[in-house]
């Protein structure tokens, strides 16, 4: 089920190469992929505290039912605001969808192997950040966007079937969250260390996911599934064979590392702008190839570390509430580097932009030693 769904929301990375055939800016691309971000920072702190009284399927089948309606929206227009539009609802489904299915998994993991397990789980989504982009871009290239979005629709009606199988236990139906004051509690979570690392590490990943496709083909890169699959192929490897690290060395020890190789990764980005501005001939390829390494290896190690540090801090009957504000400070960041981003690399070009964001993941670095050893 993990694998179709984000198997369908990761194809939308390459949603920029078509607003800029339509004749959109990159600044416009920016505002246009924020909006997804945007709808679930808002959304997913109440759908949270509604999981908790709900229960976990019911937001599930909601948010993938979204997901399917957005995507067919994508085929039926080609407006720039219309994508705004439709990006919110796929925002919202993926709120309603990300903050159950997680709290799901928690309900089902003992907490001395939290951190593997999340680790392992995620291998999943991961798998359709390898093999999603790639295969959008052949039915691209081959039959045109529509082709692609009817794909990104069957993948969340595939989703959508396997959801429908679904049984949640009678512990995770059984909430004890007490509505608004169970967000109250949840949001004075966000003055915490690791929240501010979740929107560090949320800065990162949203602008390199929203910018790579216009900035490989400034580059001349045709094909960028090798970053992608680099990416994706370094975050399932690290956690295949160093998922349980979390586990046995603690938290912090994960993190910290991590939240450096993920600047070294954007620094390189910036060090290749900055070289072809300056009208270097090098190589390019190796350097995309080895930026996807080092960031798919940092989140390969960081989301699990992260959410196995917040989980281990949270009661049972808080699951939900907890999840949904920390994924919504991740997606803050999402939709803070998409955004802004975008009117720096329209502005001043990609050379500054990358640089910018490479001092900005330096300083979240930082932040991670604030974090207690375990």
């Amino acid at each position: 089920m993990n694998f179709f769904f984000f198997a369908s929301v990761n194809a939308f990375v390459l949603l920029p190469l078509y607003i800029q055939r339509l004749g959109g800016t990159e600044a416009q691309i920016g505002v246009v992929m924020g909006m997804y971000n945007a709808a679930g920072i808002f959304c997913q702190p109440l759908v949270g505290a509604w999981v908790d009284r709900l229960g976990r399927r019911p937001f599930m089948v909601f948010g993938i039912s979204l997901v399917v309606l957005a995507s067919l929206g994508f085929a039926l227009f080609a407006s720039l605001p219309v994508f705004a539009v439709l990006r919110i609802f796929q925002g919202i489904g993926f709120s309603a969808f990300f903050v159950a299915n997680y709290t799901m998994v928690v309900d089902l993991v003992p907490p001395e192997r939290r951190g593997w397990a999340l680790g392992i789980f995620g291998i999943s989504g991961l798998l359709s950040t390898a093999l999603s982009p790639l295969a959008g871009e052949f039915v691209i290239r081959s039959f045109g966007f529509q082709a692609f979005f009817a794909m990104t629709t069957v993948l969340a009606l595939a989703a959508l079937a396997v959801t429908l199988r679904i049984r949640e236990s009678g512990a995770a139906l059984a909430g004890h969250a007490r509505g608004a004051q169970a967000i109250r509690e949840s949001l004075a979570e966000i003055l915490r260390p690791h929240m501010a690392l979740a929107f560090f590490f949320g800065l990162g990943t949203g602008t390199i996911f929203t910018f790579l496709p216009t900035f490989g083909e400034l580059l001349g890169v045709s094909n960028l599934a090798l970053f992608y699959t680099a990416y994706a192929g370094a975050a399932m490897l690290v956690r295949a064979l160093g998922g349980g690290l979390s586990d046995t060395l603690g938290r912090r020890a994960v993190i910290v590392p991590s939240m450096l190789v993920q600047a070294l990764a954007t620094g390189m980005l910036a060090a290749l702008a900055l070289l072809i501005g300056a009208r270097a001939t090098i190589p390019v390829l190796p350097f995309l190839f080895l930026s996807g390494l080092l960031a798919g290896g940092a989140h390969g190690f960081l989301y699990p570390a992260l959410a196995a540090l917040l989980m281990d801090q949270t009661a049972e009957a808080r699951r939900g509430s907890v999840v949904g504000i920390f994924s919504s400070v991740f997606l803050a960041g999402n939709a803070l580097g998409s955004v802004v981003f975008g009117y720096v690399s329209h502005g001043w070009g990609y050379g500054i932009m990358w640089s910018g964001l490479t001092v900005l993941l330096v300083a979240g670095f930082l932040v991670s030693f604030r974090l207690r050893p375990s």
